[in-house]
């Protein structure tokens, strides 16, 4: 079953880090996949939510970290070393060559930390904030798929990582927005 997996993975990577490769999606990837370039966002997120729901705004502010330090730790800390999968970049096996547009890592690469990270933060922003603003939808999913699609595009990921980060991330940020809500209440803007 692992042969078949992975030989999906491979023609997946190789249509996506080969068939779709130019230039503007060789820089905008590589700036997608850098937790650096969406600081601002986060920055925006965490200080708008304070702003507008004041102390349940803190407290929504600490669960959204808090998904992110599960979504992490579990994935880069408990399954990577234990799975042991190398990333494609770093793969001698692969039977095509890769584009390098970014520095590999040696770290392993399932699941995908960064499609844990945001595929959990798209979850719990979702389920915490659909009722208020229905733009948060498309806009928490668009930017979860960007940053999953770049990892692959980039070559530092193969799909699977993909698939099994945002089955595990959804999974984390579901349960953190169920109980922030069981324990802090629905957010209601003032």
């Amino acid at each position: 079953m692992f042969s078949t997996v992975q030989h999906i993975d491979e023609i997946l990577l190789r249509s996506i880090h080969l068939g779709c490769a130019n230039p503007v999606l060789d820089t905008l990837t590589v700036f997608f996949r850098n937790p650096y370039f969406w600081a601002p966002v986060y920055l925006f997120l965490l200080i708008w939510m304070f702003q507008s729901f004041g102390q349940k705004g803190l407290w929504w502010c600490g669960f959204f970290l808090l998904t992110f330090l599960f979504c992490d730790a579990i994935s880069a800390s408990l399954i990577k070393p234990i799975i042991h999968r190398l990333r494609p970049c770093n793969d001698p096996e692969l039977p095509f060559t890769l584009r390098q547009l970014v520095h590999c890592g040696s770290g392993f690469s399932f699941p995908s930390s960064h499609a844990t990270n945001h595929v959990g933060f798209a979850a719990f922003i979702i389920l915490t904030l659909r009722h208020i603003h229905k733009w948060v939808v498309p806009l928490a999913l668009s930017w979860a798929l960007v940053v999953c699609f770049s990892q692959v595009y980039v070559a530092v990921h193969y799909p699977s990582d993909i698939l099994g980060g945002a089955i595990l991330g959804s999974g984390i940020g579901w349960f953190n927005a169920r109980y922030f809500k069981y324990r802090i209440g629905i957010l209601q803007q003032s």
